[in-house]
């Protein structure tokens, strides 16, 4: 089953975080990615940061930013298969950004199937 792996941060817990640390954490991704190849059924991608964000809301307006006012931002994805959704949330248990503070990672289904929607 696919799942999507949403990498999110709330940068204002990262303040006193040591760069070095930060920058050891960031190494062991780049690990946990080659580590888990077998079920990542992308390459990932990180985004730049929610200030390069645009948003088009309905009615078409559109704004800077990203569209919530939530704390967190989210970093990056990742799509995943795997077998059942304890696997995937034993794989996101293994991110390793998740030592830092502010860090989560949102597991969700993905739709493989729209004929479900017909």
């Amino acid at each position: 089953m696919k799942y999507v792996l949403m990498f999110a941060t709330d940068p204002s817990a990262q303040t006193d975080v040591d760069p070095q640390v930060a920058q050891e954490v960031y190494g062991r991704i780049y690990q946990w990615y080659g580590e888990n190849a077998a079920s990542i059924a992308d390459s990932g991608a990180e985004l730049l940061g929610p200030d390069t964000a645009t948003t088009v809301r309905s009615g078409g307006v559109v704004v800077d930013g990203p569209y919530s006012e939530a704390k967190e931002v989210i970093g990056g994805f990742s799509v995943i298969d795997v077998p059942d959704l304890d696997a995937a949330i034993a794989l996101a248990k293994s991110w390793p950004a998740l030592e830092l503070p502010g860090v989560s990672v949102e597991v969700r289904p993905m739709v493989v199937d729209y004929s479900q929607f017909d």
